[in-house]
This record gives structure tokens, C-alpha cells and sequence, in this order.
């Protein structure tokens, strides 16, 4: 991640007003001091043991990192972890004491009324999560989740949810609608219905959000708001990622973006907006995994867009007041390859019309970066509308009312010697093609509604599977989700997994008193998949014995005290 304060100067210039953090660096924090930003900060989930064992070391954090910046800094919420049932089971049993310890150290500050105290849970941690009005927790996890629960309501907290629709579609097999992922319209016959409410949804946000919403009123929680901290759609991906694309991305983030703003809320809950973090404000290029765990971010390391949302409509831009032209140029003295990067972009990703720089048209001379620099610059200033936040590009291009024509070289913007104003129309942004990427940039965040998070989540990522015939039941992934050995590598949830493939690949699972053989049927790389059928009441006991971690490797369910009938079918 770039230096802290080339972070905070993109905020800024992009008006965020809203960030979470991963962790709570202090370099961070402290220039985040006397910006009016609201952060939160991120408890590791590596420290998250030594807190829930010691209310003096949760209060000793708490002075480092919360009394020590605020009230410059603007903490508003503290993530005790993240994803902590699903990443890190063996510290869900101190989470409670974690929230009590870091809530009594905020107590005795004076600040436990300013800054609330939650967790992100993985969206994997609700099971039949459609219909919505059936969706659990994890059983097994209800020794945590209720005094958790307790304590969010006695605190007027939230319950914090991570919600990845690009998983599910991928996870899916066909079965979910890349359109019903991406919030795009859907005719009333291809819809999702609640059978339970017949409540209709149109994208799978809503419909986990209000899963969320179930799961808790399940264990007679019913007050307590939702909001989701992180959310977002990858923008580059291997090759068995097709849907993974500057398009697919684009269209994701401002769909989600509308859709918040509108405050158009859930079917379950109409009106009520669900305040969301965008995952994330940077690319991670040095980040281990697929190509599209590198590829969430808004930006790349330079400040530049890697694509432009898309929000509003199209049209012309400029005022017809011409009494007070203001243009976009290279800011001088700037770094010459921050300048080219920046060039490169507007003539790429942002779609600017450089053709006029190109030798022998009127605008190559000067033949220099910074001259070319500022022709994009404006043209690309221009076509967002002048807006101010558009003549940024990570701190090389400033604002001037010096008009930069120079002989035939007419910028936009510019009164002509005809007195005539040199227009410039935004790209449509009616259009779904990637030449649309182009269109109005509308920087995340700009209202107390949707927010971004900067930050690098740091997990370990164990994918050895990928190299077994006979495959060693899952191991984890960050964000949540699993490798499945069988599948080489293909991201599943549990729930995905036993969906497709019925029992964990290489493994049988047999009646209460037979031998226990668990290798009897092995399962090499060129097999399909064999499925195998069992009831819901069964299904739901094997989510809860593997996501609480009973089922290990070389494990059956025999003798577990589970068993209903026959597991599987004669196909198993």
C-alpha cells in the first residue's frame, strides 16, 4: 500500500469521508488526524487471543491505539477481528470477552457512547441462506453468537456482514444469474422468490442482507441493524475466471453504489438503507492466490482509477457561462513517471481522445510528458463535468484558470478566437459495452452512506489440495471461502462444495456401526463428481459438524451422536 500520506491525499481528493482499516497503524491514523474522516479500526486476528484473555492488554490497546489519536482522529467503531469464526475458530471462544475487555477500556475512557464494538462474520456463516426467511447461523456456533448478539443490542451496535455476490455466482455452477449477481434488471419471471414471504429479489445483495437479518431473528434477535463491510466484485481474473472483468467490476460497484443511495433498502426491510464498505481502495499486486485476489481494488498504487463507476446520466457538460473557464494541467515540478502514468491511464482506462498528441496533429508539439500530460488531463476534467475531484490524478495536475491552447492546439474548455466554447460530451453511460467505462466518475463515498476500505488483509493462504489425487479434505482460504482438492483449486464454500459434489471428494461417510473405512472410495483428478442424495435435516447436521471443525480428514460421521438413517445413498 502506498505511503500513508499519499493515502490520505487520495481520500481527500476523492472526498471520502468514510474508511476501515484492517489493522490500526499509527502512521495511519495520524494522518488521518483533522480530516473529519471517520475510520475504523481492526483488532488482527492475530492479537485477538491476547485480548480476550487479559482486560489489561485489551486496555492497554485501547490507549495505544484509540485514547492516543482520538478526537483528531475520528474512530468511530472498533472490528474486534475479522471473519473470526470462519479464518480462526480457536479464538471465536475469548470474542465475547475480546467485545467486554475492549468495551471496558472505552468505558473507563469516556468513549464507549462515540465508538461501537463489532465483528465482520463471512457470509458462509449462514446456512440456507435461500430462501432468506430460512437462513441460521452455524448451530454450533450459538454458545458465541447469542452473547454476542446480547451484547451488540445492550451497546446499540451493529452486526457487521461481508458479502462477496461474485463468490456466489462463481460458486453457483450456472444456477445464479450473472445479472441477478451484478443488481442489473431482471424480468419479473426470472426474479428470486421467498416462498415462505413471497417477497421478491432481484439481486443477491438484498437477499443475503435479509438472510442476515432471518438468522438472527432465529435466535430472537430482531433490532439489530446490519451493515456490510465488505463488498465488491474483482476487476482482472485467471482464466477460469471469466466473469472477472473491468465490465463486470465496474457495473458491480456502481450498481451497489445506486442501489445504496437510493436507500431502497431490502424486500424484507423497504427504505432502509444498508450503509456498505467497498472492498477496497487498492490493488494488491504483491497479494499470493488467483489473479483476482489481486484485482479488487478502485485504484492501482499510483492514485489511478482503474475504472470509472458509472452513476449519472449523459449529456453535455459545460456551463454555457464562459466568463470564468477554469482547465486541468500538469502541476509543475511533478514526478515525470507519476505524469506518464497518469497519461497513460486518461489515454486508456479513462478513455480520453489523445489522438490530437499523436505526431503531425496539432497538439504533439510540445513533444514532453507534461505538455501531453495536460491536454489529457483536461479533456478528461472536462468530460467529468469540471469536477474538482477529476483534476487530481494522485497529485500531478492542479487546477488553472490560464488557458493552455496554444496555436492550433484548442483545449476543451477553451473560448476559441471565434468566441466560440470548445464542448465536450461525457461518453453514454446508457451503454453495457466496455467502451462505457469511460463515463462519469463518481468517487465512492461522497455521502454518509457508502464507504470504502483501504487497507491489506493479511491471512495465510493454504491451497497444498491443488496437488492431491486423493484430496485432503478443505483448507482454508482468506475472505472466507475454501479450496477444494478435488476440484483443483475452484473457490467453494463448504455449502457450495457439498452442494455439488454431495460428501467431501475421497471420502465416504457411513452408517452408525459399520466399519470405518474412510478411503474406500477414492476419487482421482478425471472423476465426476458423484452426488449423493440426503435429507435437509441431514444437510444441515453435516454444515455443522465441518464449519465447527468435528469432521477432520480421514473422518466419517460414525459415532459423532449425528446420524439419522442412512447418510448417502447407495451411489456414495
Amino acid at each position: 500500500m502506498p505511503h500513508p500520506t499519499q493515502v490520505v491525499a487520495l481520500l481527500k481528493a476523492q472526498q471520502i469521508r468514510h474508511v476501515r482499516l484492517y489493522d490500526s497503524d499509527r502512521g495511519m491514523l495520524v494522518t488521518l488526524a483533522n480530516t473529519g474522516i471517520q475510520v475504523i479500526i481492526t483488532i488482527p486476528n492475530e492479537q485477538l487471543l491476547g485480548i480476550g484473555q487479559s482486560n489489561s492488554t485489551a486496555a492497554n490497546w485501547v490507549s495505544q491505539n484509540v485514547v492516543a489519536h482520538y478526537p483528531a482522529t475520528n474512530i468511530t467503531a472498533i472490528c474486534i477481528g475479522s471473519e473470526v469464526f470462519t479464518t480462526l475458530p480457536n479464538a471465536a471462544k475469548v470474542l465475547v470477552n475480546a467485545f467486554k475487555y475492549i468495551h471496558s477500556a472505552l468505558v473507563a475512557s469516556n468513549l464507549d457512547l462515540q465508538i461501537k464494538i463489532s465483528t465482520p462474520l463471512s457470509s458462509s456463516m449462514i446456512l440456507d441462506s435461500f430462501p432468506p426467511s430460512q437462513a441460521f447461523f452455524n448451530s454450533s456456533w450459538d454458545p458465541v453468537l447469542v452473547p454476542m448478539l446480547k451484547f451488540l443490542q445492550s451497546t446499540g451496535s451493529f452486526l457487521m456482514l461481508n458479502i462477496y455476490p461474485y463468490y456466489d455466482y462463481m460458486q453457483a455452477n450456472g444456477v445464479i444469474p450473472l445479472d441477478y449477481a451484478l443488481f442489473k434488471s431482471l424480468p419479473p419471471n426470472k426474479e428470486a422468490v421467498d416462498s415462505n414471504t413471497l417477497l421478491h429479489y432481484t439481486n443477491v445483495f438484498d437477499a443475503m442482507v435479509d438472510a442476515a437479518y432471518n438468522a438472527m431473528a432465529s435466535l430472537n434477535f430482531t433490532n439489530i441493524p446490519v451493515i456490510v463491510t465488505e463488498s465488491g466484485w474483482p476487476s482482472k481474473g485467471d482464466a477460469n475466471e471469466p466473469d472477472a472483468t473491468l465490465e463486470n467490476a465496474n457495473t458491480y460497484n456502481s450498481n451497489l453504489i445506486r442501489h445504496v443511495l437510493n436507500k431502497t433498502g431490502t424486500p424484507k426491510r423497504p427504505g432502509l438503507a444498508v450503509s456498505t464498505f467497498i472492498y477496497e481502495l487498492y490493488n494488491e499486486d504483491m497479494k499470493a492466490g488467483p489473479i483476482s485476489e489481486k484485482n479488487w481494488g478502485l485504484f492501482d498504487s499510483n492514485g489511478v482509477p482503474i475504472y470509472i463507476l458509472r452513476l449519472t446520466g449523459s449529456g453535455m457538460v459545460l456551463a454555457n457561462d464562459t466568463t470564468n473557464q477554469t482547465y486541468c494541467a500538469a502541476k509543475e515540478g511533478s514526478d515525470l513517471k507519476m505524469l506518464q502514468a497518469a497519461l497513460d491511464w486518461a489515454c486508456g482506462p479513462g478513455k480520453v481522445d489523445c489522438s490530437p498528441l499523436l505526431q503531425g496533429k496539432p497538439c504533439y508539439e510540445p513533444d514532453n510528458v507534461a505538455a501531453h500530460a495536460t491536454y489529457a488531463f483536461d479533456t478528461y476534467y472536462h468530460q467529468m463535468g469540471k469536477a474538482p475531484e477529476a483534476c487530481n490524478f494522485n497529485g500531478v495536475a492542479t487546477i488553472t484558470t490560464t488557458d493552455p491552447s496554444h496555436g492550433s492546439c484548442v483545449f476543451p474548455g477553451s473560448v476559441g478566437r471565434n468566441g466560440s466554447l470548445v464542448n465536450i460530451t461525457a461518453p453514454s453511460l446508457n451503454s453495457t459495452s466496455a467502451d462505457s467505462s469511460a463515463s462519469s466518475f463518481y468517487n465512492v463515498a461522497f455521502t454518509n452512506i457508502v464507504m470504502v476500505i483501504i487497507g491489506i488483509l493479511i491471512e495465510p493462504i493454504v491451497a497444498a489440495a491443488r496437488k492431491s489425487n486423493i484430496n485432503t479434505f478443505y483448507q482454508g482460504k482468506n475472505k472466507g471461502k475454501l479450496y477444494c482438492g478435488y476440484c483443483q483449486g475452484t473457490i467453494h464454500t463448504v455449502d457450495r462444495c457439498l452442494h455439488l459434489h454431495g460428501f467431501p471428494p475421497g471420502r465416504k461417510y457411513h452408517k452408525k456401526n459399520e466399519k470405518v473405512d474412510t478411503m474406500v472410495n477414492p476419487i482421482s483428478q478425471d472423476e465426476k463428481p458423484k452426488t449423493p442424495s440426503f435429507t435437509t435435516k441431514q444437510y444441515k447436521q453435516i454444515m455443522t459438524l465441518i464449519q465447527d471443525g468435528s469432521v477432520q480428514p480421514k473422518a466419517n460421521l460414525a459415532g459423532l451422536g449425528n446420524e439419522e438413517d442412512d447418510w448417502f445413498g447407495e451411489n456414495a
